[in-house]
């Protein structure tokens, strides 16, 4: 029997594509069409290809290779439109637009489609969520979340989506609740509270689990971390 467990032997790796870093948009003093590119092999900045239109406070998901802006500011409306960046070309394309408008969004990939959840219209949050699917090509509404929730978290574990934490417009409150999206019965279900309330929190998922950081709670900007 031959091992392969010898000092002579070391497992092929695959090499993959270069890793970057793109910063999309954003405010200066007005939203803007600027796309910068970090090469982290090089340690140098570049700049890509300018979006179509001006976004801040957007979403933004890597699907199939392909950069997605989705929705966000545009210095005058809070906007339903997507933007679509193919790398390889360092080309900008429309997208189909979104049922709502939204700005300070939460995005992520769940089941190879990509979901928008909350964010905040121009007038209200929303509680709203939709879901893109790229083999129909256009967005469809999910169930609404039983709360409103701008600058909203979201993060998927186990097949789960999860929107966590955010900003009430209705009542005027940061949240510790959380909420969980399971896309076969398409239900949300209220899970267990974060132990601080936090929007605009940086979410993740590592080790199995759901890491928020940092956030605010309205007067306190947050530096501690929890997991859930």
């Amino acid at each position: 029997i031959f091992s392969f467990n010898t000092p002579r032997t070391i497992p092929r790796r695959p090499v993959g594509r270069p890793k970057v870093l793109l910063v999309i948009g954003g405010q200066a003093p007005k939203a803007i069409r600027s796309v910068e590119c970090y090469d982290l092999k090089e340690e140098k900045w570049y700049q890509a290809a300018e979006m179509p239109t001006r976004r801040c406070r957007a979403g933004v998901a890597v699907l199939n290779d392909k950069v997605y802006a989705i929705g966000g500011f545009n210095g005058s409306l809070r906007v339903r439109t997507v933007d679509v960046y193919d790398p390889t070309t360092d080309q900008w394309t429309s997208c189909c637009s979104m049922e709502a408008r939204r700005s300070t969004l939460g995005v992520s990939i769940l089941n190879n489609c990509i979901y928008a959840i909350g964010g905040f219209d121009g007038s209200s949050g929303l509680n709203t969520a939709e879901m893109y699917d790229p083999m129909v090509g256009e967005w469809r509404m999910i169930p609404s979340m039983s709360t409103r929730r701008s600058s909203v978290g979201v993060g998927v574990l186990n097949g789960l989506l999860y929107a966590v934490g955010g900003y009430d417009g209705f009542t005027r409150q940061c949240l510790a609740s959380v909420e969980c999206y399971n896309h076969i019965t398409d239900t949300w279900t209220n899970v267990a509270d974060m132990s601080a309330q936090r929007s605009g929190a940086g979410v993740g998922v590592m080790n199995g689990m759901i890491w928020c950081i940092g956030g605010h709670n309205g007067p306190n900007v947050r530096k501690s971390v929890e997991g859930i």
